[in-house]
Order: C-alpha cells, then sequence, then structure tokens
C-alpha cells in the first residue's frame, strides 16, 4: 500500500507526485528520472472516474447481469475457443488441477476471449485512480508503483504503450500489474511471461492465480439451494466459506437435491429472473471471486464454464 503523502487528496499533488517517486524507487528500485518522465506524460480521464462509480455488478441485478455473459455467442465463442486450444489447456488443467473450461469463462466473462481487452491507456487508469480517486487511491498507487516494476524492468512492456481496461487490467485475462507480476506464468518455458496475447502464458496464469488463492482440484464450486418456508433472512459477513451446511440448514438453507456438497459454505442471495434465487458457494466459489469479488462475476464464471464444458466435452468439474 502506498503511504498517505501520496494519496492525501489535501496534499498537492505535484508533493504527491514528488512522494510516488520516491515510493517507486525505494519499493521497486524504479529509476526516478523516468518515472518522472512517464508520469509527465500521464492524462487524467473523467471518464475512468465515471466507470468506477456505476461498475455493473453494483448497480445490476442477477436477473439483468447474468445475460450478459450467458449468450449464446459467448457460450459456442467458448466452445470454439477451447476446440482451438484443447491441448494447452488440457495440459495446464491436468498439471493444476483448475479445469479447462474455467480457464476458457474467465478468458470469456473478461474479453469475450480476447476481443476486448481495453481502449485506456494503463498509465492514465492508473494514474487518474491513484491521484483522483480518494476512495480507492492507495490501491491504485500501489498497483501505479508495481506497473513501473512490471515494466523494462521485468518484462520489457512499454508502459506508454499498454492498453487496458478502466481500472489498469491488462491483456486477455485482465491482470492488474500486482497480479502479473506475482502470479504471471511462463506457461511455455521460453523465458518470458506475455500475459496479453500468448496463450500458453495466459491459460498457466489464470490456473495459477486459482491455484495460488486456494483452488481445490476436483471440488465443488456452487450447490443451487432451497429455503424453508419460515426461514429468517440470513446475509452471511462475507463470502468465505466458513459455514457447516448443518448450520445453513439450522437455518433453513439447503442443497436442492442432486446438488454437490462440501464442509462449509457461505449463502447467496439474489435476484433472479424467476424470483429469488439461493446459492451456496464452497471454496473453490470463492477462489473465483479472488479475482473478482463480486458474487455474481463468481457464479456467471461458474455458469458459462458449465455451459462449455457441457457442449465442449471439457474436463468433468462438480
Amino acid at each position: 500500500m502506498a503511504p498517505p503523502s501520496v494519496t492525501d487528496p489535501l496534499i498537492p499533488e505535484a508533493q504527491r507526485i514528488d512522494a510516488f517517486v520516491d515510493y517507486a524507487v525505494s519499493t521497486y528500485q524504479a529509476d526516478p528520472a523516468f518515472v518522472r518522465a512517464t508520469l509527465a506524460q500521464a492524462q487524467y480521464q473523467q471518464k475512468i472516474i465515471d466507470a468506477m462509480t456505476r461498475p455493473a455488478e453494483a448497480v445490476k441485478p442477477w436477473r439483468d447481469y447474468r445475460p450478459i455473459f450467458m449468450t449464446p455467442a459467448r457460450i459456442d465463442g467458448g466452445r470454439a475457443f477451447y476446440a482451438a486450444n484443447r491441448d494447452a489447456l488440457d495440459r495446464v488443467a491436468a498439471e493444476t488441477g483448475v479445469p479447462a473450461e474455467y480457464i476458457v469463462a474467465i478468458i470469456g466473462v473478461e474479453t469475450s476471449y480476447g476481443k476486448i481487452t481495453g481502449n485506456y491507456r494503463v498509465l492514465d487508469a492508473l494514474y487518474t485512480l491513484a491521484f483522483s480517486y480518494p476512495k480507492r487511491a492507495p490501491f491504485f498507487a500501489g498497483e501505479l508503483a508495481q506497473l513501473f516494476a512490471l515494466g523494462k524492468q521485468e518484462t520489457q512492456l512499454d508502459i506508454l504503450a499498454l492498453k487496458g481496461s478502466y481500472a489498469g487490467a491488462m491483456g486477455m485475462g485482465q491482470f492488474m500489474p500486482s497480479s502479473y507480476r506475482l502470479w504471471g506464468k511462463d506457461g511455455d518455458g521460453d523465458g518470458q511471461r506475455d500475459l496479453l496475447t500468448h496463450l500458453p502464458d495466459v491459460f498457466a496464469s489464470i490456473a495459477n492465480y486459482f491455484v495460488i488463492h486456494g483452488w481445490q482440484r476436483g471440488g465443488p464450486v456452487v450447490a443451487r439451494a432451497d429455503r424453508d418456508a419460515t426461514a429468517a433472512d440470513f446475509v452471511p459477513e462475507s463470502l468465505d466459506p466458513v459455514y457447516p451446511l448443518a448450520d445453513l440448514a439450522a437455518r433453513g438453507y439447503r442443497p436442492q437435491p442432486g446438488q454437490p456438497t462440501a464442509a462449509g459454505a457461505t449463502l447467496l442471495s439474489l435476484d433472479g429472473e424467476m424470483g429469488k434465487e439461493y446459492w451456496l458457494g464452497y471454496r473453490n466459489f470463492y477462489v473465483i471471486t479472488r479475482y473478482n469479488r463480486s458474487p455474481m462475476y463468481a457464479l456467471a464464471v461458474h455458469q458459462l464454464a458449465q455451459a462449455i464444458r457441457e457442449g465442449g466435452n471439457a474436463a468433468e468439474a462438480p
């Protein structure tokens, strides 16, 4: 996390720039002249601030959010993408325990299989959010500093040319700079980590992200749940699956017949097309939410993965 002097909006921006340069140099051994010259070319983008204040996960109910991703084009595109890259995907799945269809679904939800990776300069996005979005400025200042560490020092990426999302995420899997640095993998042993377009590295890195965050090989993801007529509303404090199924059953929530079970779960209550939907999220569901903290995002990834698997003969996943 960046120090307060970098992100405190009460401090003049020139002083915050100085503090940021000092932070990037002391933390990541960045070249101070390069950092300062690069920041001088960054541009504030109001549309980035606007996008941050109205993400789909925050303003849409599940009945409207789900159809964005569960379309015939997205499902068929995922099946075709899987078929075209079956050998590489199956190899990563066998090595990591992350089913191929979940890797494909992440790419499908994030970038429509690489077609939409973002048109914002990553530098502009992170600069705007670090210095003009106090709500999450420390996080984005930290990501901006890691962008300099990720650049010529580690990957030969041209910071000025990088394009991505309004939040500064890059490539087919939309990795933030910190995730790129920490969990990006060289998937084919060529000595490079290219998460922008190089598929072996993209597949290996998404799977590695899941593994690092606790993916359980062969474990279930979610279960559709029933609610007793007399059950009281229950909103868990977090998405961490810390509630034994017996405790949730005592509250009036239990897996529907035929649905998978696990030692612990969290409860999701969503506004679906036909009314309230109740889901039990297990450990692997929680892992997907580490990629994006929205439970609707994680459920969309899961359902898209299932649709891809059913038509694409991908590895079995509960």
